[in-house]
Order: structure tokens, then C-alpha cells, then sequence
């Protein structure tokens, strides 16, 4: 009976240390939607400031409402202010 007792401590540390885990490590990969731009856009969620509307537009979806083809060098272009024309958001 004595040497079940003295077992006992010795087991019960291994299972309180096999139940601990370590600290998670939180600044290795950022977390999805956490990158933001100097506008405030998210670039992993696809979104990118357009100066024309004055706000966060994904290029494809604005391409497609505006009606100009898709692509980076389009959603430039297209988002790039107009000097005579006052700045509306799309709606």
C-alpha cells in the first residue's frame, strides 16, 4: 500500500504537465483582415482605395458596376482623381 501512495504524486505532476500547453505564438502570422492601409482599406480581402469614389472599392466589383474592364492597371486609371469634377461615392 506505501508504494502505491508514493506513485501517486509522480503521476499526478505528469498529467498537469501533460495537460499544459504552450504559450501561442500571435505575432508570427497576422490574422485575417487585420492588415489595413494608410485609407484604412483591407488589401487581404481584396480592397483598395479609389480616390474617385472616396472609399474602399474591391477592383473586379467596380469594374463591373462602372463598366471598365477588369484589371489593376483599369482600376487605376479609372480611380485616379478628376481634377474638374468634385469627388462622389458610388452608392
Amino acid at each position: 500500500m506505501n508504494e502505491k501512495r508514493r506513485w501517486v504524486p509522480a503521476v499526478a505532476a505528469l498529467l498537469l504537465v501533460a495537460c499544459t500547453s504552450p504559450a501561442p505564438d500571435t505575432g508570427a502570422i497576422p490574422l485575417p483582415g487585420s492588415d489595413r492601409d494608410a485609407h484604412g482599406c483591407i488589401p487581404s480581402a481584396g480592397y483598395a482605395w479609389c480616390a474617385r469614389t472616396q472609399q474602399c472599392e474591391r477592383p473586379w466589383e467596380l469594374a463591373e458596376a462602372e463598366g471598365f474592364p477588369a484589371g489593376q492597371a483599369s482600376f487605376e486609371r479609372h480611380c485616379e482623381q478628376d481634377p474638374e469634377h468634385e469627388a462622389m461615392p458610388r452608392q
